[in-house]
């Protein structure tokens, strides 16, 4: 397991579909943001810095499921609380759950590769998940 990060969010209007329930997708973009927000709160600089100093570029998502519970609406403030569920060699599993107070609205599974521009090429691939970026996760 990691450490548990929050993201919080304010649902808006514009977030919403007309039956005022909050657009599916936006699930799946706020979960995408606190993926990111994870690694930063976990102390790893922005994957632009690191881009400069280990071509790292960030974490292209592989694959994700997500499971929806309850609705949520505009006006609302969410949590969404995000961990690494699995590390494997060279991917990892982002586990979010996101909340209202303490109501379970939505569960997402990401997974997700650590990846360098291949040199001189528009290619990207995975690389092992660097042993000093996976300790300031735990």
């Amino acid at each position: 397991m990691s450490k548990t990060v929050v993201y919080e969010v304010e649902v808006m209007f514009g977030d919403c579909d007309p039956a005022g329930i909050v657009f599916f997708a936006n699930f799946n973009k706020w979960m995408d943001a606190s993926s990111l927000n994870f690694f930063v709160r976990c102390g790893i600089p922005p994957w632009r810095e690191l881009v400069k100093t280990t071509h790292i570029i960030g974490t292209p998502l592989l694959e994700i499921h997500t499971k929806f519970y309850k609705t949520a609406t505009y006006g609302e403030r969410l949590q969404i609380h995000t961990s690494v569920q699995e590390w494997r060699e060279k991917v990892f599993v982002h586990k979010h759950l996101v909340k209202r107070d303490e109501l379970l609205l939505c569960e997402g599974l990401e997974t997700r590769a650590i990846c360098v521009r291949m040199p001189g090429q528009d290619q990207i691939k995975a690389i092992a998940i660097p042993p000093d970026i996976k300790a300031k996760c735990l």
